[in-house]
């Protein structure tokens, strides 16, 4: 390995640690405008309580399932969408894309799905995200 390939991959993997945290504060600055823009009982409950469910399942699919973690409510979303399809599947963000990737196992290694098929899973992920979240959350 080259010098310079190691600085350009430590590069892109500091880019990416940069891209998150940017994510992650551009969620708080919106909640915290919010929050400061409006009466605490001019929400409904139901309504704070949809908005919570889903931004902690967006944080769990963006940093925790996408990255590899392995606590409990990442194991339980991987096994029901396992389940589902009937297939192990691996999701990455590539440091030089903005698109994540989805990668199911083939027989020569992991092979890309169609985009259409993409679609269709992370959907899927998405609605077994909410669920798990909403049946986790008090």
């Amino acid at each position: 390995m080259t010098t310079n390939s190691f600085y350009l991959r430590n590069m892109l993997l500091n880019y990416d640690k940069q891209l998150v945290t940017a994510r992650r504060l551009a969620r708080y600055r919106q909640a915290m405008r919010l929050a400061s823009g409006e009466e605490e009982s001019a929400i409904p409950p139901e309504v704070k309580r949809r908005f919570m469910v889903e931004r902690v399942a967006r944080e769990i699919m963006e940093n925790l399932l996408l990255a590899g973690s392995d606590n409990p409510v990442v194991r339980e979303i991987r096994q029901k969408l396992e389940q589902e399809l009937g297939e192990t599947l691996t999701f990455t963000y590539p440091p030089t894309q903005l698109d994540i990737q989805v990668f199911r196992a083939g027989p020569e290694g992991p092979v890309e799905v169609a985009p259409a098929e993409k679609a269709r899973i992370l959907d899927r992920l998405w609605h077994i995200a909410l669920e798990t979240v909403d049946d986790t959350m008090l």
